[in-house]
């Protein structure tokens, strides 16, 4: 791995820590300024700030599953981390890159609040439309699924360039040999 590539690995985590930092803020004064308080309204009828401490998934699935959830986001961390360190940095892959961080941040976000409150802080509640209550680390990761559906469908990646998982993928089958 050149020093480029290792650059490149490093910004990635830098734009994950800041998206996360985001993340704690806004959640931190959730907790200061609406634990225990009625909800504060940004736009009447419309979208407010309500506290919610969710000990499930998104929309509350899962209840009280902490230890799934610990081994699941541990995993997907795990994955993303190896993807992004063998990621080339081709101009064509920033996106991927930027991608990568951006579920890096989403998942350690509620994956920090599930390790020392073993519930995740959401604030935000679209009352116009009843959506279930929810945080930054949520935005991330949802729009991070309809910009990743749209690169599949829309991107102008083809399988050869994932080649480069290969020789990783096959360092990692020490147990075939």
């Amino acid at each position: 791995m050149g020093i480029r590539q290792k650059g490149m690995f490093f910004l990635d985590l830098a734009a994950a820590a800041l998206g996360t930092f985001f993340d704690q803020y806004t959640k931190h004064l959730a907790v200061v300024r609406l634990k225990g308080q009625d909800p504060f309204p940004l736009i009447d009828g419309v979208l407010e700030f309500r506290y919610l401490e969710n000990r499930g998934a998104a929309f509350g699935m899962l209840q009280n599953q902490r230890g799934l959830f610990v081994v699941m986001t541990t995993l997907l961390l795990a994955v993303t981390l190896f993807l992004l360190w063998n990621m080339p940095t081709q101009g064509r892959y920033r996106p991927l890159h930027l991608m990568g961080a951006v579920l890096i941040a989403g998942a350690m976000g509620n994956f920090l609040d599930r390790l020392r409150l073993d519930y995740v802080v959401d604030f935000i509640y679209f009352r116009l439309i009843d959506f279930p209550i929810f945080n930054l680390a949520d935005i991330y990761v949802s729009l991070l699924c309809v910009v990743g559906i749209c690169v599949i469908l829309f991107g102008p990646y083809r399988e050869e360039d994932f080649a480069f998982l290969k020789p990783a993928v096959e360092k990692l089958m020490f147990w075939r040999r």
